[in-house]
């Protein structure tokens, strides 16, 4: 029964550390970054993540670039008085020194855009290297997990009002 135990415990230890991934260079610490799956005709798709700063100096994510991706923008939910949810593009997000900044369903988060019929896939790793101010590049991998296993909560971008998104040129 002993041994059953144990190994139940170390089975669920590496699937949780398989599963919480982190990265860290020069004070930022990349948190779990991760995706939703989505439809198979979805264009965009959201990543989620927490940035710790543990430097004494501030600093800025300056933009996401993604591998296979043309278009990635950092972007903050916002809900009005109507309850109507609107997407902002950030140009950059601080990152205070000593504080953690939450990227998450309904607050800031990294959009995926112009998938192009190539839905992200329960399992599937999106490769992206995270540019800041003053710790520079970070290379981190997002998951694609399913919604309802991961506790980031959930958000349907494709309800959401997008008619403010320029397309970059």
């Amino acid at each position: 029964m002993k041994t059953l135990i144990k190994a139940t415990v170390a089975t669920f230890l590496l699937a949780t550390a398989a599963q919480a991934h982190d990265y860290t260079k020069e004070g930022i610490a990349v948190g779990h970054p991760m995706a939703f799956e989505t439809a198979k005709n979805a264009n965009v798709g959201g990543g989620y993540m927490t940035i710790a700063n543990t430097s004494d100096n501030a600093d800025k994510l300056l933009e996401i670039r993604a591998d296979d991706i043309p278009r990635v923008e950092l972007h903050l939910s916002q809900t009005d008085e109507n309850g109507v949810a609107r997407m902002i593009k950030q140009e950059g997000v601080d990152i205070p020194a000593g504080e953690t900044v939450m990227f998450q369903p309904g607050g800031l988060h990294v959009m995926f855009m112009e998938l192009g019929g190539d839905p992200f896939e329960l399992g599937e790793k999106i490769k992206a290297t995270l540019v800041f101010e003053k710790a520079g590049e970070i290379a981190v991998e997002f998951n694609v997990e399913e919604r309802s296993s991961n506790g980031h909560g959930e958000m349907d971008h494709g309800k959401m009002d997008h008619s403010n998104m320029k397309k970059s040129d």
